[in-house]
């Protein structure tokens, strides 16, 4: 089992950087393929960014590729996601997620992921 609990959202200007964090419970931690996903009132939840478990590989949606970093810690079992020059259109509640096993596109994919966090609400404002 993994817990997750994101911190970091906020209220930023158009063009101004945050940076998310997601602190993991569970001794298992390091062996998760990560990511970040977000959903904007009134829309569906989309993909934002992924690292794989060792963190060698990175996967960024096409809106924020750039723009955003994600990275990982596996001896704090932490995973933090840099954003930078951030958008109006970037305003949307950050969730982070746990799963096993994925790869190229499966990444992008939500229901495969294991773990959610309860979110954290990034503010862009124009």
């Amino acid at each position: 089992q993994v817990q997750l609990v994101e911190s970091g959202g906020g209220l930023v200007q158009a063009g101004g950087s945050l940076r998310l964090s997601c602190a993991a419970s569970g001794r298992t931690f390091s062996s998760y393929d990560m990511g970040w996903f977000r959903q904007a009132s009134g829309k569906e939840r989309e993909f934002v960014a992924a690292i794989s478990w060792s963190g060698g590989v990175t996967y960024y949606a096409d809106s924020v590729r750039g723009r955003f970093t994600i990275s990982r810690d596996n001896a704090k079992n932490t995973i933090a996601l840099q954003m930078n020059s951030l958008k109006p259109e970037d305003t949307a509640v950050y969730y982070c997620a746990a799963g096993k096993g994925l790869a190229g596109s499966r990444r992008r994919m939500g229901q495969l992921y294991d773990y959610w966090g309860q979110g954290t609400q990034v503010t862009v404002s124009s």
